[in-house]
């Protein structure tokens, strides 16, 4: 589970569009108190994902080869399978020049609240599945293991609290610096995007047939 975990938090921490419309958040006024409204928001959809997952199952995962064991790997193994597609439909189409989002440009008007639907309905879902799929096949009979259940959550959030961090102690050299970070992630978006998903997918597929079979 902890493998699998830190592999998933790690890809949800690297998306670059989340990270896109954060900064831009933080650079406009009040950057701040929306930045954090959306962390919030982000950690909060994190932690309830995984608090059903455990009220579900107590903690204990389901017995080998049954229905419910067979149908998170199953989950997860379609997840691989969709990323591996997409990533390589994508990569096929190549690099193309592309507009932001007309809503990119509507965040310096954004307010809190604004903010932590977007930490919300930014999450990439597909992985935040998996890492849900995970936990089903977890024993959480120790501390350890809720451990690696905070571990995953702070990877999956770390990027976004670095910024934060960086925005609220250090304004003036974050503008510029986010800024040039924003520019990057999107003159590389599709890049990232293809690698996130065809990694993420390949290590979902691989371990979710090795485990059925």
């Amino acid at each position: 589970m902890v493998l699998d975990l830190v592999i998933i938090g790690l890809a949800i921490n690297a998306g670059p569009l989340h990270n896109s419309a954060f900064i831009l958040l933080l650079s406009a006024p009040r950057g701040v108190r929306k930045g954090l409204a959306f962390v919030l928001a982000w950690l909060g959809c994190l932690v309830l994902v995984l608090a059903a997952v455990i009220l579900l199952t107590g903690g204990k995962p389901p017995a080998p080869r049954s229905a419910p064991s067979t149908a998170a790997l199953a989950l997860k193994l379609a997840l691989g399978i969709g990323m591996v597609v997409y990533a390589e439909r994508k990569r096929r189409r190549g690099s193309r020049p592309r507009r932001s989002p007309k809503w990119l440009s509507r965040l310096d008007n954004a307010s809190p609240w604004t903010a932590a639907g977007l930490g919300v309905v930014l999450q990439p879902w597909g992985l935040v599945a998996a890492g849900a799929a995970t936990v089903v096949q977890a024993h959480l009979s120790s501390i350890g293991s809720y451990v690696a259940l905070f571990v995953f959550c702070l990877l999956a959030t770390s990027g976004l609290l670095a910024m934060l961090l960086y925005a609220t102690f250090r304004p003036a050299a974050a503008r510029a610096r986010l800024g040039a970070l924003r520019d990057w992630t999107e003159s590389h978006q599709d890049q990232a995007i293809v690698t996130l998903s065809l990694l993420a997918g390949l290590w979902l597929v691989a371990k979710s047939l090795y485990q059925l079979v």
